[in-house]
């Protein structure tokens, strides 16, 4: 997967504009300075983001329990980074089985 992908799904989702070339390490690094802006002056969007995304609530609560010396904004970051990986991993797997099918057979 290319990080143009991710990058682009997470300036979609989060209405963001990190540039399309960027290194997963500057887009964690990135993407945390702006969860933390928004922890500390815009909780309700940030939780708003997370649901959108769909970060697995128990996940992130249990990270954030077992790691409370850590940025709370970079945990948060590797979820969303890890989330929209999976997401478009399967879109890519379901593009493909679509392609396999007859046209006939599509509804």
């Amino acid at each position: 997967m290319s990080n143009d992908e991710l990058v682009s799904q997470i300036n979609q989702d989060l209405l963001l504009a990190l540039p399309e070339k960027i290194s997963r390490e500057e887009i964690l690094s990135k993407l945390a300075e702006h969860l933390n802006e928004l922890i500390k002056n815009d909780f309700e969007k940030l939780v708003s983001y997370l649901y959108r995304i769909d970060v697995s609530e128990p996940k992130l609560k249990q990270l954030l329990a077992q790691y409370p010396e850590q940025d709370a904004g970079h945990i948060i970051a590797e979820l969303i980074v890890e989330r929209q990986e999976q997401k478009l991993k399967t879109r890519r797997q379901f593009g493909q089985r679509d392609n396999q099918i007859d046209e006939e057979e599509k509804w």
